[in-house]
């Protein structure tokens, strides 16, 4: 009895110790998504920055080139290499890395960031289930734990009565071999009036054998269906914490 309170609350300690674990383990997860939108918030800041930067460089040099004859030069010939294309081509690029700058801002800010924030409501709501599962299973085992308790404490009792009737039974049997034994004495050296009193004290005791085979019987049978009981809810018990530490809990965990 005193392992099973033992046991019991091992696997409560246990349980608070894992909430803490899943507790611990989801806020680390929902900082690091937290710390990746900051990250890419600002990466995105960044990267729109970036592009209005080269947008307003290659239009400063593009404002600038269309005032001179080169710029008309370029409208005739645009196939033809010369520096003037070249330039053009230059500016023309940075343009094009300017709105791929201006893209990847918008991507940032708009697919990476609301991923990461679907991913720590996610993280936030399994945590929930997993702890409602968590106490669930635990009540579920804690049940199992006190059936185990009811029926091992009912086979103690019964075990212990079957003792103490086996104990009466093996006294009262002493006593019937002690009285066939004065039994035995010559018939001439006992008195009529005493002969009478040990038939008496014979036929009491053999009622009282009988009376204490019958309670130790039906005790012993009470104690060995108790046992074979004890033993197949020993057998589930088992099951059931071994299903709770190696399967439930290890896929609450992952």
């Amino acid at each position: 009895l005193s392992e099973y309170v033992f046991l019991s609350s091992e696997i409560r300690a246990q349980l608070v110790e894992q909430q803490k674990c899943l507790e611990q383990q989801t806020e680390m997860r929902v900082q690091l998504l937290q710390d990746l939108q900051d990250f890419f918030r600002k990466k995105s800041e960044i990267e729109m920055e970036y592009s209005r930067n080269l947008e307003k460089l290659a239009e400063r040099f593009m404002a600038k080139t269309r005032s001179t004859k080169d710029h008309q030069q370029y409208k005739k010939d645009q196939n033809l290499l010369s520096p003037v294309n070249c330039w053009y081509l230059l500016l023309n690029q940075v343009r094009r890395e300017s709105k791929d700058h201006a893209t990847l801002s918008e991507i940032y800010l708009n697919n990476v960031i609301m991923r990461f924030m679907q991913i720590s409501e996610d993280s936030t709501r399994m945590f929930k289930k997993s702890k409602e599962i968590s106490f669930q299973l635990h009540e579920d085992l804690m049940k199992v734990l006190n059936e185990l308790y009811t029926v091992m404490k009912t086979y103690h009792m019964y075990h212990a009565e079957s003792i103490s009737a086996e104990s009466k039974l093996k006294e009262a049997e002493k006593q019937e071999e002690k009285q066939i034994g004065r039994s035995g004495d010559p018939v001439f050296h006992i008195r009529l009036e005493e002969r009478h009193q040990r038939r008496s004290s014979v036929k009491k005791i053999e009622k009282m054998k009988e009376k204490r085979q019958a309670k130790y019987s039906e005790n012993k049978l009470k104690s060995i269906k108790a046992r074979n009981e004890y033993l197949l809810t020993l057998e589930a018990t088992n099951a059931s914490v071994f299903k709770y530490y190696i399967h439930d809990l290890s896929d609450l965990i992952d």
